[in-house]
């Protein structure tokens, strides 16, 4: 006879309730029964107190499926199916059950349901206790493409600062949030919440603020989700399931290469594979294929592989294989050498090559892929993609073949490969001054309005600083720096938190037209730049580091490995993994994300003078090119990870003295992917009439003036000439343009319209504090009577208003046009300029002219 349903429950509850400790009050069960394929779990309460926010956990034998839940929504990862319910049985009454809305799932073979957890406790009542309920959970719903987490705190305290880390399938994208902000890496959405439900009061939800955002595909589920890096569900972490089928394919006398089954993720998802040889650590890889080195020949060897997840959780180790490394007497003969190597494809920073196999009487092995002396690959088949390289650098690849006896054979014949440019044409860098929105009012939505957005390749945001005490990448502060410009401590912890992510934007000054709530986590010029780079895709945006005032200690971070390595993690990790410090409630992990798409070094000066007070070391040229180094290997070792290349690029000097003292041009050349060269401020008067008070000059002329009184002088061309004899490729070199320009007064007249001529002191500026300095349009709307003169022989721009008057050097549409017609004839790669408030598209489009 068949028990019906009711009776079979009964008697599973019994079952469970004999084996429940006497401890166990607030404890859920869960009992399921199967009708085909269609499963129903029980869930009853058989303590004294209601329990609440309970989550249901089980697998299934691989290759089946769930769906079609009812009461609540499921979510499978592999063979693991998570259940969440509906909140009308989100609380089960003291000795009461789930029914008769008890969770339904269909799954897609009739199979029984095993490793049944509900709460982090066994389903049945046996085992430990179920862990404290987690701090915050979140239920994540999805109707189309229209999604929504609402997150709860469970505990008996308020909750800040919380933030979601959620993963979402290959080629599925979020955005549009609502009560929230979402940034995405690869598959990885960070959201974080507005102001207003940042905090969730105990026992409550975020409710009727929850975050609601977008997705790019209908129905679209999270594979895994964390809320404050705990399982959204609530449940405890798992490691992943142990990597299966551990073989040896290939060996050698030194090496054994060994693949493996991808392992099943548990809680996160897989980001690599530990491999030991016995119990010590051989290797850490990405994939499932891994060649160990450095053995002893006719040799037993046994490995083991384990897989590792985002938070680092190791699985169970796989079972070990046992390989017994080559007796290198049995053979000593080398394969043939490989033919034809070639390259078949590249891009800016990688180079696929290609070869004829070897021969080898006892078999090939592997080809090792040399890149000058250098092994940067070592592949059993012959082709290879190679990676991390740098934009317009030429690079020397050969090819050896290693036989199962570790015979090497000669190198192939080396072939030249030189990567593509970094952009298509030429270059147009811009800086962008973060102090810009006050008395100049420029925002980043004039980028826009004025034109420039849609001409410009890059945008530099000038400036980020250095911590004094701290020496790391300095955020999350507003701080002004000293009004007189020769304090050495000027700077010092300077910074403006508020205008780079806590103010918010009008309506009128946002680029989209939508005003800043107040609210948002991302505001200010950061969040303008997220706009900006939507409406236009093309545009790459960099921090730049330094400048004039904030280089002080920039010797101090270089000085040391450790320094070096502890600076640059800080800068990536603010700037990059945009995990900016809290300020006045805006901020935290992962709100800045996306803003920037690398980093602009502007040390100003290794070696050499700079501002006053700047730290000056006689090792600065030599660890100017470690930093520049080290930058380069944390950004390529992040682009592993997020499959994003990063960008880096430096401000270097215009004066030979400078280059000399501080930077070694072939050294950094490969770590960089573009150099933007001074091509200004080569004369002027100081706003506290110190440099060059008493005698006029050009700040930016392309050649050198016939009629300069000085020896040496200097001039834009005479510049890009130390970079190219120093082997630099020109496809690496921007030149600098003033937007702005330096002014006299009282300069007497003669020579050629007060050209070279004495003068007394700086000029009236556009602001009382920059003396001698005026944005191009200020100059040419706020100096009556300033006539304009070409000096055609040094191609430099200059305006004079009579004797005893004003004489002002500047960049204007005409000396754009000649340089930007010399930069192509020198085949440079584009133009830099200092920056973008001073002209309101007049200039932007001579250079955009001139470029075409």
């Amino acid at each position: 006879m068949r028990r019906s349903f009711t009776s079979l429950i009964a008697v599973l509850l019994l079952m469970a309730l004999s084996t429940l400790p006497a401890n166990a009050a607030g404890r859920l069960l869960a009992a399921v029964t199967l009708s085909g394929t269609n499963a129903t779990f029980l869930v009853s309460n058989p303590g004294t107190a209601a329990v609440s926010g309970w989550t249901l956990v089980f697998e299934l034998p691989a290759g089946v499926t769930a769906s079609s839940p009812q009461n609540g929504s499921i979510r499978q990862n592999g063979t693991r199916v998570t259940f969440t319910p509906a909140y009308y049985i989100d609380t089960v009454q003291a000795g009461r059950n789930t029914e008769p809305y008890s969770p339904k799932v269909t799954f897609s073979s009739a199979v029984q349901p095993t490793s049944c957890t509900i709460n982090g406790a066994n389903c049945d009542g046996t085992g430990g206790e179920p862990p404290p309920a987690a701090p915050l959970t979140a239920t994540y719903d999805v109707a189309g493409t229209s999604a929504k987490f609402v997150v709860a705190n469970n505990g008996t305290t308020p909750i800040t600062n919380w933030s979601i880390v959620f993963d979402l399938p290959a080629g599925v994208t979020a955005g549009n949030a609502q009560n929230g902000a979402i940034s995405q890496s690869g598959r990885t959405v960070t959201l974080t919440p507005a102001h207003y439900n940042g905090t969730i009061a105990a026992g409550r939800t975020t409710e009727p603020y929850s975050p609601t955002f977008t997705v790019s595909t209908s129905g679209a589920e999270p594979t895994s989700c964390r809320v404050n890096d705990v399982n959204c569900d609530g449940t405890p972490d798992t490691p992943p399931g142990a990597p299966g089928n551990l073989r040896s394919p290939v060996k050698t006398t030194r090496t054994v290469s060994l693949a493996w089954n991808a392992a099943t993720p548990g809680s996160l998802p897989i980001t690599g594979y530990e491999v030991y040889n016995g119990t010590a650590s051989a290797a850490t890889v990405s994939g499932t294929e891994a060649t160990v080195t450095g053995l002893t020949p006719n040799t037993s060897y046994t490995f083991t592989v384990k897989a590792k997840d985002r938070k680092g959780t190791l699985s169970a180790a796989s079972a070990p294989v046992t390989v017994v490394t080559n007796n290198p007497a049995n053979d000593t003969q080398p394969p043939t050498v490989p033919g034809n190597l070639r390259s078949t494809a590249k891009t800016n920073s990688t180079v696929t090559l290609a070869w004829d196999a070897s021969t080898d009487n006892t078999g090939v092995a592997n080809y090792d892929v040399l890149n000058g002396t250098t092994v940067v690959a070592t592949v059993t088949g012959t082709t290879t993609v190679v990676t991390g390289l740098s934009p317009s650098t030429e690079y020397a690849f050969s090819v050896r073949a290693r036989d199962s006896y570790d015979n090497l054979s000669a190198a192939s014949t080396v072939v030249r490969v030189t990567t593509s440019d970094l952009v298509d044409g030429h270059a147009r860098v811009a800086y962008f001054v973060q102090w810009g929105i006050y008395g100049r009012q420029y925002f980043v939505k004039n980028i826009d309005t004025t034109g420039a957005a849609a001409k410009l390749t890059h945008i530099n945001y000038a400036f980020g600083n250095i911590d004094p005490v701290n020496l790391t990448c300095l955020q999350g502060v507003t701080k002004g720096t000293t009004s007189n410009p020769q304090d050495p401590n000027q700077g010092d912890g300077a910074g403006d938190a508020e205008a780079d992510y806590a103010r918010p934007f009008s309506s009128g000054q946002s680029v989209d037209g939508v005003a800043d709530s107040g609210w948002d986590k991302l505001q200010g010029n950061f969040n303008q730049f997220k706009k900006l780079k939507v409406k236009h895709p093309h545009l790459k945006v960099l921090i730049s580091l330094g400048g004039w005032t904030f280089s002080k200690y920039f010797s101090d971070v270089a000085a040391t490995d450790a320094a070096r390595k502890k600076f640059v993690s800080s800068c990536i990790d603010i700037y990059i993994k945009g995990n900016l410090p809290l300020y006045n409630g805006y901020g935290g992990p992962g709100t800045g994300l996306g803003v920037f798409d690398g980093i602009d070094l502007d040390w100003e000066w290794p070696g050499a003078e700079g501002h006053a007070g700047n730290h000056i070391g006689p090792n600065d040229k030599a660890n100017n090119t470690l930093l520049i180094a080290e930058f380069r290997r944390q950004l390529d070792a992040l682009s592993a990870t997020t499959g994003k290349r990063y960008l880096l690029t430096s401000f270097t000097p215009a004066d030979p003295v400078k280059i000399a003292a501080g930077w070694d041009l072939r050294a950094i050349a490969g770590d960089l992917d573009m150099m933007n060269i001074q091509g200004y401020d080569f004369h002027g008067a100081g706003s506290d009439n110190s440099w060059e008070p008493n005698r006029t000059g050009h700040q930016a002329n392309l050649h050198l003036d016939t009629d300069s009184p000085y020896n040496p002088d200097f001039s834009l061309e005479k510049a890009v000439d130390v970079y190219l004899n120093a082997g630099v490729n020109p496809r690496k070199l921007n030149v600098g343009l003033a937007y702005y320009g330096r002014g006299w007064k009282e300069v007497a007249a003669g020579g050629k319209n007060g050209e070279w001529q004495t003068a007394n002191g700086a000029a009236q500026g556009q602001f009382p504090e920059e003396a001698g300095n005026r944005g191009y349009s200020n100059l040419v709307a706020g100096v009556p009577g300033c006539t304009v003169y070409h000096d055609v022989q040094a191609v430099a721009t200059y305006c004079y208003t009579g004797a005893n008057g004003q004489w002002w050097s500047f960049d204007d549409a005409w000396s754009i046009g000649k340089k930007a017609a010399w930069l192509r004839s020198k085949n440079l790669l584009g133009a830099m300029i200092w920056e973008l408030s001073g002209d309101t598209g007049v200039l932007t489009t001579a250079l955009d002219t001139g470029l075409r």
